[in-house]
């Protein structure tokens, strides 16, 4: 499995290119594979901090950037009020880059007018407006505060010295029978599956095939034939207990002819 993360990762595009919002892209490296060979991920953290771990590894591995500190905390008294994803050296420049790593799970909701709304967690929890202002206001500004400048002077970092970039990946999905959506100025490329609600997926359509419900740290991998796969009938049980906990589960789809689908089964 953590092979698969690694080349779910790797394989997942930046959600835009350059600047866009005012927020520069980083550009990730090219990463020889022949010779990388992964490390263990921790299981029992979240995505994203997995998803750290997967990025701290292919920075270590490229010859691009030099990592000078990772996750480190910043502290106001007793309290942690916020923490440093990552700092870059970017070698050949000898220029200092701090990254904050994204990556995310975005439904494609149309009926929302303004496209930069549009962009919604599968539980409408998460909204990918309301993350690119967190980073603008509270996480690029956090290292020019007095408690950042603290936490970086400890490390020999000068914060004046610093470019503040996003590694923002994510994965997206489109409306069903509505694939085509336009996103711009985001990544098309992004797009990876589709979403539908719970009446659509009890129809006929859907009768034929396999399905398997990934946990959430399989989110970001390619489907593949090497788990245990279940009729419709059975997973509509499992689906019906997530749409009475309001809970929208990312489901895999196995056809007949071996082609897989990805995509989330929602409540609202």
């Amino acid at each position: 499995m953590d092979q698969k993360q690694f080349y779910g990762f790797l394989n997942t595009p930046p959600l835009w290119q350059n600047v866009q919002f005012g927020i520069q892209q980083f550009t990730f490296p090219k990463i020889d594979l022949n010779h990388f060979s992964t490390q263990p991920i921790p299981k029992r953290i979240r995505l994203g901090h997995q998803m750290e771990h997967v990025f701290k590894q292919f920075m270590a591995h490229s010859d691009s950037y030099e990592i000078l500190l990772h996750g480190v905390p910043v502290k106001r008294g007793n309290r942690t009020i916020g923490e440093i994803d990552f700092i870059l050296m970017e070698v050949q420049i000898q220029k200092l880059i701090h990254v904050e790593l994204t990556y995310k799970f975005y439904l494609i909701d149309p009926e929302i007018s303004e496209p930069i709304h549009r962009l919604i967690g599968p539980n409408r929890r998460d909204m990918f407006f309301t993350k690119i202002e967190k980073i603008k206001d509270q996480q690029f500004p956090l290292l020019h505060s007095h408690e950042g400048i603290i936490a970086l002077s400890g490390k020999a970092i000068d914060s004046k010295k610093i470019e503040h970039q996003v590694c923002f990946k994510a994965q997206l999905f489109a409306p069903y029978r509505n694939t085509e959506v336009h996103i711009r100025p985001l990544n098309q490329g992004c797009i990876f599956g589709y979403w539908l609600r719970f009446d659509d997926f009890n129809t006929k359509d859907f009768w034929s095939n396999t399905y398997y419900i990934p946990f959430k740290s399989e989110w970001v991998v390619v489907p593949h034939k090497d788990v245990p796969w279940s009729s419709h009938h059975q997973i509509l049980m499992e689906l019906n207990l997530g749409m009475l906990s309001k809970n929208a589960p990312m489901v895999w789809m196995k056809k007949p002819n071996g082609q897989f689908d990805k995509f989330f089964v929602v409540w609202w």
